[in-house]
């Protein structure tokens, strides 16, 4: 397998990618860390598989999506939880904020959304990398319909991995604001509660938006938040297909473009204000 060799990176690329390394390298070293964590979403996997199973068994046909399909959603969201869990905060960002380290960042010759915004993604995915493979096994091998089905054929798979990849984008581009509003508060904790109240809700991470009245999912659809987790891991169980799986993965497209183009702007605006105390 060929390594990738940083020194044939564009040159702005260059320093980006050396925080995305050493931020990756950095999350790999807690697998203690990860193997609790494996162990806890492997029960709490089987806890909400077994609470909808009891559910289905009652009354199967007046459940807007099927059960083989929910199983798949809830192991992906098991699986990939490090990738689309908001309430994952980088506490150094926060640090760095209300500690004045802020001001050693801004004398890097990089842009502070972009370093940030890299060093979120390492984070996030150091934590999938080590947590994923162990659940999808297990995840793979149980029985039907409690396991994880594969998606319905290579078009199914390649939506699945552009709508997952859009996703992940889009919720490092969510959180980027709430770290932008902690520049302007002495605290940022009421922002993270609120903030990470909606979107685990709306997202679909407590109850998967198929499941909502039908008025209220198709305004939740066109939202940022059920572009983070709910449209790659629809499309994956084969609940959200053709035409409707590319136009929620437009949907996605112009999020991220909105979220981040308005997340430069406000890190521009508020880096104006930032002042730091002490010698």
């Amino acid at each position: 397998m060929k390594r990738f060799n940083l020194s044939k990176a564009p040159v702005g690329m260059k320093k980006y990618l050396s925080f995305f390394k050493i931020r990756f390298i950095a999350g790999l070293s807690y697998r203690s860390a990860a193997w609790a964590g494996v162990f806890t979403q492997f029960g709490w996997g089987f806890m909400t598989v077994l609470m909808f199973k009891a559910f289905y068994e009652s009354s199967p046909e007046s459940f807007p999506i099927l059960f083989s399909s929910l199983s798949s959603y809830i192991w992906l969201q098991q699986a990939l939880l490090a990738m689309f869990m908001f309430w994952f905060f980088d506490g150094e960002i926060f640090d760095s904020i209300t500690s004045g380290g802020i001001a050693y960042e801004l004398c890097r010759p990089c842009g502070l959304y972009a370093m940030w915004f890299v060093k979120n993604m390492a984070a996030r995915l150091s934590n999938a990398a080590l947590r994923s493979v162990p659940i999808l096994l297990v995840a793979v091998f149980l029985p039907k319909p409690y396991g994880i089905s594969p998606p319905d054929g290579i078009l199914s798979a390649v939506l699945f991995l552009i709508s997952l990849i859009l996703g992940f984008l889009v919720l490092i581009a969510m959180s980027m604001l709430i770290y932008i509003s902690a520049i302007y508060t002495l605290s940022s904790a009421g922002v993270r509660i609120l903030a990470t109240s909606a979107v685990e809700f709306l997202s679909g991470a407590i109850i998967p938006i198929p499941f909502f009245p039908d008025g209220l999912r198709a305004v939740i659809e066109l939202t940022p938040f059920a572009a983070m987790q709910s449209t790659p891991f629809l499309i994956y169980s084969g609940h959200i297909d053709g035409d409707k799986a590319v136009f929620l993965i437009g949907v996605q497209l112009v999020w991220l473009a909105a979220l981040g183009l308005f997340g430069v702007f406000a890190m521009s605006r508020a880096l104006k204000r930032v002042t730091v105390q002490g010698g």
